[in-house]
């Protein structure tokens, strides 16, 4: 395994390996013999980063989530898992009521839902301290100024440790990192968005999430990336949730003119190293200029060997150069 630091602060950054493990259907979907087995192959290959959300997942028997957070409590447990794992979560997309969803009725980022979904992780996870706290999506209701001094509030007590933020419109992200500079507090120094080596078209819909804010990360927050070398990119659904080997999985956001390049410079890649597409993708990611930290949920034991078998793929910079201009 490989591994890179996330966070700048002595105090609380954390070395976590290069391919990260998504729980989000662990206790759900995915059984709990599987998910243990799972996350038990990933330890041993060396991998310390698994990521969750307190709403994960409300949307399978209708309630309001947390099931992937319990299994990664009860998992912890039975293994003596201590801090050597580092486990992100994420609070304010939790519905508020069983049988709704963060579109119309989510628990937002106000100081108090913060403190108190924070407390309810911790208990789940059966952590004295969440590794990783992320926005999950942005709250229009809230000041800006209230979320980040209720995050900042328990990184201060030591219940958090690193700050992180997902789908929010990169302005959004640049306006609380700077309130929290202004008042010396900690910002989010972690940024979770969709990425892929695929790009969607910016100009549908289905790119956004349903209150506007940005799902995919753009050329807009990939510059902004570019230009705050402390923060870290946590890449998610970067194998598109299978379109790489089943076509007809392809959102519709990604079917336009540059999609076949793309798709057809990845095959050539594959042939030449004898990697498959997937595991091209996740060595893009990996070794890429930006720092990426490709997210990936598997189902398997052997969906995980075949994404793990990509941290040691070493792409040539002809191979990186062909990947990144193909459009």
């Amino acid at each position: 395994m490989k591994y890179r630091t996330i966070g700048t602060d002595p105090q609380t950054r954390r070395e976590v390996s290069v391919l990260a493990l998504g729980a989000m259907l662990f206790g759900s979907v995915t059984d709990e013999k599987t998910s243990f087995a799972v996350l038990d192959r990933y330890v041993e290959a060396g991998g310390n980063f698994i990521d969750t959300s307190d709403n994960y997942a409300f949307w399978v028997d209708g309630g309001r989530g947390g099931q992937s957070e319990e299994l990664l409590g009860r998992w912890r447990r039975s293994r003596g898992i201590g801090d050597e794992i580092v486990i992100a979560t994420k609070l304010g997309a939790r519905p508020l009521a069983p049988g709704t969803s963060y579109v119309d009725n989510a628990e937002g980022l106000s100081a108090k839902v913060i403190r108190e979904s924070a407390e309810r992780s911790r208990e789940r996870l059966g952590l004295a301290k969440l590794d990783l706290l992320y926005a999950h999506i942005e709250d229009h209701e809230v000041p800006l100024q209230e979320t980040v001094e209720g995050f900042a509030a328990l990184v201060a007590e030591g219940t958090v440790g690193l700050l992180g933020v997902s789908n929010h419109a990169a302005w959004r992200v640049e306006r609380a990192r700077a309130l929290a500079a202004a008042a010396g507090l900690p910002g989010y120094e972690v940024l979770q968005y969709a990425h892929s080596h695929l790009r969607p078209r910016s100009d549908v819909p289905e790119s956004l999430f349903p209150d506007g804010s940005l799902g995919h990360a753009g050329p807009d927050l990939l510059s902004y990336l570019r230009a705050e070398p402390g923060l870290t990119l946590v890449a998610y659904s970067p194998l598109l949730k299978g379109a790489y080997t089943r076509p007809d999985r392809l959102p519709a956001d990604f079917d336009h003119p540059g999609t076949p390049a793309r798709l057809a410079a990845l095959r050539e890649v594959a042939r030449e190293t004898g990697a498959t597409v997937n595991q091209v993708v996740l060595a893009w990611q990996i070794g890429g200029e930006l720092p990426i930290v490709p997210l990936a949920g598997v189902s398997s034991v052997a969906q995980l060997e075949e994404n793990l078998a990509a941290v040691d793929l070493e792409l040539t910079a002809g191979q990186r150069a062909r990947l990144d201009a193909a459009h």
